[in-house]
């Protein structure tokens, strides 16, 4: 539900920020692959038992993600880039719960793998409505200018982040927000799956 009003907030900076590291020669696709790599460096650091520092590596990777595409913006956006860019999201979104997971089995493990068949369920349905938005030639810039439909939900990526943050901020409350979460992302993939009976049965 957020991620429209934060591209009307961070859209201006990051493209600002991704010109200039056009200019000095980044590339999209790498920016994607460090958002990536530190991402995974944030569910490391929760797996050793540091969640509160892995909030730097997280949010630094957060930041990438978003200057990926402002790069890509100021110099050429291909269709591999999108997808590249997608992928590492999804990878990344599954990491952080396998990490606290790891971190505490016993107590993280039932509510961890509620969470991921949820993202599972959740990152199905998203994917399948792109395919089907493209299939009708439907577009969106909802969320900023994407490689892909993106269909807004109750729950999107800043949620995501900030689900996230607390889950680092409070790792206690790993089970108790592992559930909530993962019961919304349910809700998000159902209400896509009626919307899109309701638009594309024919």
């Amino acid at each position: 539900m957020l991620d429209r009003h934060a591209r009307n907030i961070i859209d201006p900076p990051l493209n600002q920020i991704g010109q200039g590291l056009a200019a000095a020669g980044f590339t999209a696709n790498g920016v994607t692959l460090i958002g990536l790599g530190l991402g995974l460096l944030a569910a490391l650091t929760i797996a050793l038992g540091a969640p509160g520092w892995a909030l730097i590596p997280l949010l630094a990777s957060r930041l990438a993600d978003g200057l990926d595409g402002a790069v890509a913006r100021a110099t050429q956006k291909t269709d591999f880039g999108g997808y590249l860019d997608i992928t590492v999201d999804f990878l990344f979104y599954g990491a952080i719960p396998m990490a606290f997971v790891f971190l505490d089995p016993v107590e993280n493990g039932m509510a961890g793998a509620f969470l991921l068949t949820s993202f599972y369920f959740n990152g199905t349905s998203f994917l399948g409505y792109a395919i089907l938005a493209e299939k009708h030639g439907h577009k969106t810039d909802a969320q900023g200018q994407k490689s892909l439909y993106y269909s807004n939900g109750i729950l999107e990526g800043t949620e995501t982040i900030i689900f996230f943050v607390l889950l680092c901020l409070f790792p206690d409350y790993f089970a108790p927000l592992a559930w909530i979460f993962g019961t919304l992302c349910f809700a998000t993939a159902t209400l896509r799956i009626y919307a899109a009976k309701q638009i594309y049965t024919t």
